[in-house]
């Protein structure tokens, strides 16, 4: 099976201080590539700061200095939570899943939450998200006057006991 292609560049030097891991899998069976923190000086600062604090119920914009460019055909871009972050630490990604048009050609950031009850410390190199290809398909959309019956309906939500 050959595997679809991706081109990335690194747009920032602190990016590329971590070479292949400033964008790459963290296993052999991983199918998310760790996306990292990229802290650019703000102000009148000349380096970078080693850390940010994310204040409780606080966002957070981290640039990762990564850009893609996916070469195969149906597939796009998807950036998730981390896990360990998320449910340990309380920081996920703000808007929930971060999707990246195939035509996009942009520095990937991540806005991270903080749903927490207390400040997270958030660290120059950090794992903070995860970016996932996907297949993604754009539709042929019709217009109709009415929709097919199911047995479903229009139920809404919880309508098959699944709660």
């Amino acid at each position: 099976m050959t595997l679809p292609t991706v081109r990335f560049v690194f747009l920032r030097d602190a990016a590329a201080l971590y070479g292949a891991e400033g964008l790459a899998y963290a296993t052999p069976g991983s199918v998310g590539l760790d996306l990292r923190a990229c802290l650019e000086p703000a102000g009148g600062e000349t380096t970078p700061p080693d850390e940010v604090i994310v204040p409780a119920g606080g966002r957070v914009r981290v640039p990762t200095g990564v850009a893609i460019e996916p070469l195969s055909p149906g597939i796009a871009g998807f950036i998730f939570s981390r896990s360990g972050l998320g449910a340990v630490q309380g920081l996920t990604v703000a808007q929930g899943v971060g999707v990246i048009d195939p035509d996009y050609r942009g520095e990937l950031t991540v806005f991270l939450l903080n749903t927490s009850g207390a400040p997270r410390c958030l660290r120059r190199g950090e794992r903070v998200a995860q970016l996932v290809f996907l297949p993604a398909l754009q539709v042929c959309l019709e217009r109709a006057g009415t929709l097919s019956n199911t047995t479903r309906g229009t139920g809404g939500f919880g309508h098959t006991g699944a709660l």
